[in-house]
């Protein structure tokens, strides 16, 4: 099958991550030479070999407006890093966070609120835009499957795990944000819901399965229990949110019986869907 052509008109997906993150380093570089053009530059460069935060923010703004190794490709839409680039940014972009609140707040408690009024305004809001810019790169990069969870062409997004499942050939990939868990006979794999209860094990047809996801995903309301099967969303004690477990018990496989592929908590709609329908394609292979 012919792919399509990746043109400026048909970018492929990630190349939007890629381009924020960028104008987020370009926009945080300008207003640090803002600041360092108006002091001497032999005073602020002694500054700067003499401060490891500044080091710091050398090393993330390189990171951040190069990206090395970043590629957008049409395989992992919410992935164009490096696992190793998305773990760094997230890092540097943490510490630079905290030490921007930091600074605010021990400013803002020494001096007075109506002086920290003041002083956000004479700095064009950068005291408020700064702290905002950090916590825009830890959003960006945090944890995410490899795609969007997709019923019809046998791919599931659960947390930041992705599970890929061909009926030719009876196989199940699974990925933990970009990196890749195993490769499954889809005969031995099985999904256990919360508090140990499995799943019924009557399998529904798939066109109601994904009738069903689809009508929760826009309309937003549950199936019903005796359609669906799977548990609902409540929050158990101390407001817990319910977890499934992908289980691989292979007979053939000395010492791997029974292990848990992976576990996550089914922190919204999306996910429990994506499980409900998870659960029911491996019933049918």
């Amino acid at each position: 099958m012919a792919r399509t052509k990746e043109t400026r008109a048909n970018a492929a997906p990630g190349a939007g991550t890629i381009f924020a993150l960028r104008a987020i380093g370009l926009v945080l570089l300008t207003r640090w030479l803002f600041s360092t053009a108006q002091m001497d530059l032999g005073a602020s460069l002694q500054a700067m070999v003499s401060s490891p935060w500044a080091c710091i923010n050398l090393v993330f703004l390189f990171l951040l407006i190069f990206l090395p190794g970043a590629r957008a490709v049409a395989e992992r839409p919410f992935h164009p890093l490096p696992q190793w680039l998305r773990q760094a940014l997230r890092l540097f972009a943490f510490l630079g966070f905290l030490f921007a609140v930091w600074s605010v707040g021990a400013f803002a408690a020494s001096a007075g609120w109506r002086r920290a009024v003041q002083a956000v305004a004479a700095t064009n809001g950068w005291l408020v835009a700064a702290p905002a810019l950090y916590a825009a790169v830890l959003w960006i990069c945090r944890p995410r499957p490899l795609w969007r969870t997709n019923i019809a062409a046998r791919r599931f997004a659960i947390g930041r795990y992705a599970v890929a499942l061909d009926p030719a050939t009876r196989t199940v990939i699974v990925w933990a944000e970009r990196r890749k868990v195993g490769q499954y006979d889809a005969r031995e794999l099985s999904v256990r819901w919360a508090a140990g209860q499995d799943r019924p094990a009557t399998p529904t047809p798939t066109p109601a399965v994904a009738i069903g996801a689809m009508s929760e995903l826009q309309g937003g309301r549950s199936a019903p229990r005796g359609a669906a099967g799977a548990p609902s969303l409540a929050r158990g004690t101390f407001g817990r949110r319910p977890k499934i477990e992908l289980l691989w018990d292979s007979p053939a496989a000395a010492g791997h019986n029974r292990q848990t592929v992976f576990r996550v908590a089914l922190s919204n709609e999306g996910d429990r869907v994506a499980a409900r329908a998870l659960d029911t394609s491996l019933q049918q292979v």
